[in-house]
């Protein structure tokens, strides 16, 4: 069988910035991060609550994902306690696991999901965080579940997706995904595209639309390509989650491109060169893609026009950009939340959270903000 290798995404990064001094000498060097800059008007956001559990080793994709059902707050701690909070009321809180949790969080049909890296997947009750089942599977579990038409579907780091059966936690179904010798160490997490088909997309570039119930294949596309040279050069992983707008759903790929894919005739629509490992926004007819050199970018959805490209925050290790009110929001390496304006993408605002920002998510016009110190802040538009 042949061997597969995961690369952290710094380590990738820092592969390009290695040059010979000499035959016997190599430097390393450093790209530093663009100063904030100086802003004309300064808006920003209100702090509603916060709260906090375990950090994270700065080589771990773990994103500290969260989930939310019936305005309650499921929070995952990396060593291993999953919590229920309502507002700042902390309802329940539950030791599953002494490895540690390492997946994010997934909510549906009454259970509350989490995995670790040893491959072992936990369901507990989200009214009372009692433990339903436990299944052990065949790799690591790095992104975090997805939970519909009665089935837990969850993609393991060796490419394996399974099917459970949500009450029980026993195997339905499995679709193996073809594997690279090479990939980045992060796993996108299935996304619905309708109650029964789920979303895959994988290292090798490609996007799969699977059968929830059954695990039938219902489509598969390469939606980016690679011209590489070396192994390393040749990555192409797709880590940020597919976005589904009506009939299209919008991929970023590592080192590769941001496409659009009509999922009516299963053809690309456009598709233009762009590096990013998170999941691109949609606002309207705007793609908003953060690239992996910190450029925020603006497409439009139907042409893949770039609208308007902003480059002030390079090497500054940017989160996913999400739509918060009237404006964009993405969160950096020390922490900043920065306040874009859509139609140009000047930045307008920003405020502070703890740590680099790892994930953002909008709920009910809340901005949730969990960083890679364990930080879960929770904001809104003043």
């Amino acid at each position: 069988m042949q061997s597969k290798y995961k690369i952290p995404f710094t380590i990738a990064v820092l592969a390009f910035a290695i040059t010979g001094c000499s035959s016997n000498k190599i430097k390393v060097e450093k790209v530093k991060p663009n100063p904030l800059p100086k802003l004309a008007q300064s808006m920003s956001l209100a702090q509603v609550v916060s709260h906090k559990v375990s950090a994270t080793d700065a080589e771990d994709p773990l994103r500290l994902k969260i989930a939310s059902e019936q305005g309650v707050l499921f929070i995952l701690d990396p060593k291993g306690t999953v919590s229920a909070f309502q507002g700042k009321q902390r309802l329940w809180e539950k030791k599953i696991s002494k490895q540690g949790l390492s997946s994010g969080v997934a909510a549906g049909n009454g259970i509350v999901v989490v995995g670790n890296k040893k491959g072992q997947i936990f369901a507990l009750d989200q009214a009372t965080g009692a433990e339903k089942w436990t299944a052990q599977l065949s790799g690591s579990l790095i992104s975090s579940a997805l939970v519909q038409s009665n089935r837990v579907i969850v993609v393991a780091n060796n490419g394996t997706t399974y099917g459970l059966d949500d009450a029980t936690g026993q195997q339905v179904w499995t679709y193996k995904l073809p594997g690279e010798q090479f990939s980045l160490r992060g796993q996108a997490s299935p996304v619905s595209l309708d109650p029964r088909t789920v979303l895959i997309a994988s290292s090798n570039a490609y996007l799969y639309a699977i059968d929830s119930l059954s695990g039938t294949l219902r489509m598969q596309r390469r939606v980016a390509v690679s011209d590489g040279r070396s192994d390393i050069q040749r990555l192409i992983d797709i880590d940020g989650e597919p976005t589904v707008a009506g009939q299209f759903v919008v991929t970023t790929s590592y080192q590769g491109q941001v496409t659009v894919t009509d999922l009516a005739s299963q053809r690309v629509v456009w598709s233009e060169d762009s590096s990013s490992i998170q999941r691109p926004e949609v606002a309207g007819r705007q793609v908003i893609v953060s690239q992996t050199d910190g450029k925020v970018v603006s497409y439009d959805l139907l042409t893949g026009q770039v609208l308007w490209s902003n480059d002030q925050l390079l090497h500054r290790n940017l989160s996913n950009p999400v739509v918060l009110g009237q404006h964009i929001v993405v969160g950096d390496l020390d922490g900043v939340l920065h306040l874009l304006e859509p139609s140009t993408g000047n930045i307008v605002g920003r405020s502070k959270s703890s740590g680099e920002v790892r994930n953002l998510r909008v709920l009910d016009n809340q901005l949730y903000a969990v960083t890679r110190t364990g930080a879960l802040s929770i904001w809104q538009n003043r």
